[in-house]
């Protein structure tokens, strides 16, 4: 049956930055084009090694045997290794890229305010909840393992995130696990692409030293055939000299993060929590030890992906409502009675009576509030006088008197204008009115 028109998969209509591909089957970042980059840097060198071997392997020698394991280093097991090795780092390259890396699902409207406040942390800053006048708190508390962690509303995705859970501002969504945005990968590393991003830069670091010690050993066995000169020898492979340069510098980017993130494996720490130093002063609540915290990276059952991208959902038009002045007026009242119920702990609809105050609003005085709640709705309901203030001029008092001062009276009882504050007058003025 063919799906009506205003229906469309879920990742056509998705809201985040992501790019997506095979019928949404493959979750790409915005950055996806760093992947052919990281692609070339890897290939690279691992082509130059092994046209290098294939070039030593053919070489012919007097009797017109081909050389395949003689007397060079670079043989025909280099070049099967070296093959394998590199398809292996671009396979882990691939599945972190493509993988969806815990999105957690947005909602569409903000949540409902919840039954108590009881288990909200006592927060100054409020956010918009379901209802348009209805405030949630920015914050609130949850157990984690026996210890409290405190977890925040995200305003894009409508939800408050899950322990371990940030929004990534690059892919526009809440990541489960969130570790960092690599932009090498262009993608989110997180909870479901953890584990790949790691065997991916082990791999990468690998690589680096297989490749710099085989070019150091090509140059060393060569040597005899420059009158054993290391300097000659350099000099006349100078494609291992060149790989020995990258692989030199490229190991200290790539084997420094994977020495980064073997400590925060074996902390169970994330690359976000470490740099806001979380547990310095704290217990971390997730860590369950070296060898625990390594066998739940690599050994633990990979967790089901929360979205389902190629599931059909119906497109709704949002719906306007055009506000009058008037309309406008009712909003406001009705957003100030609301505000007040939040203030005084109760959901809209309950009864105070039904004693679902939380602790941290009890035994506060809120008359004020209501009484002044009661003056604004008397004022909406009763036509308003304006009071503009006039104060007398303090000269010209005497030869204005006469003319104007009846004048100045008919117009503040004609205009209901009250005068707030008289001038004082100076003893001279008062005996020359005399």
């Amino acid at each position: 049956m063919e799906p009506s028109q205003n229906r469309r998969r879920l990742y056509q209509v998705w809201k985040g930055s992501n790019k997506f591909a095979c019928g949404g089957r493959l979750i790409f970042g915005p950055d996806v084009g760093s992947i052919f980059l990281s692609t070339i840097l890897i290939t690279g060198p691992l082509i130059a090694l092994c046209c290098q071997v294939i070039t030593k392997i053919t070489k012919t020698d007097a009797s017109g045997q081909t050389d395949i394991y003689g007397n060079s280093i670079l043989g025909l097991p280099i070049l099967i290794v070296t093959t394998l090795l590199g398809i292996a780092d671009l396979t882990f390259l691939f599945m972190t890229s493509s993988r969806d890396p815990g999105i957690v699902p947005r909602n569409v409207r903000p949540p409902e305010m919840e039954e108590t406040l009881d288990t909200m942390s006592a927060s100054t800053e409020w956010v918009n909840a379901a209802s348009p006048h209805l405030r949630l708190p920015r914050t609130k508390d949850v157990i984690v393992n026996g210890h409290t962690v405190k977890v925040k509303y995200c305003d894009t995705c409508l939800l408050y995130r899950p322990p371990r859970t940030s929004h990534c501002s690059i892919c526009n969504n809440c990541v489960q696990k969130f570790d960092h945005h690599c932009p090498w990968v262009g993608q989110c590393i997180g909870l479901r692409n953890y584990r790949f991003f790691y065997m991916f830069i082990s791999t990468s670091t690998f690589l680096c030293f297989y490749v710099f010690v085989l070019s150091w050993l090509n140059i060393i066995h060569e040597r005899s055939n420059y009158h054993n000169s290391i300097l000659k020898s350099m000099s006349g492979e100078v494609l291992s000299l060149v790989l020995i340069v990258y692989t030199f510098i490229a190991v200290w980017f790539v084997g420094g993060l994977t020495v980064f993130h073997t400590y925060l494996m074996s902390t169970n720490q994330t690359t976000y929590e470490n740099f806001r130093y979380r547990y310095d002063k704290k217990e971390n609540p997730y860590n369950k030890g070296i060898f625990k915290n390594i066998r739940e990276v690599f050994l633990s059952k990979m967790p089901p992906s929360l979205n389902n991208f190629r599931s059909w959902v119906t497109e709704e038009a949002p719906e306007i409502v055009p506000v009058t002045p008037h309309t406008a007026a009712a909003i406001n009242n009705v957003a100030t009675k609301e505000k007040l119920d939040l203030e005084m702990g109760y959901k809209r609809g309950m009864d105070l009576n039904m004693g679902h105050i939380p602790a941290i609003l009890q035994g506060l005085d809120y008359s004020a509030i209501e009484n002044n709640l009661n003056l604004k709705e008397r004022e909406v309901d009763s036509p308003q006088s304006y009071v503009f203030p006039i104060t007398p001029p303090r000269d010209n008092i005497k030869s204005q008197e006469s003319d104007e001062g009846c004048k100045r009276e008919q117009q503040s009882v004609s205009f209901h204008v009250e005068v707030e504050e008289e001038v004082p007058t100076l003893p001279n003025e008062n005996r020359a009115m005399q």
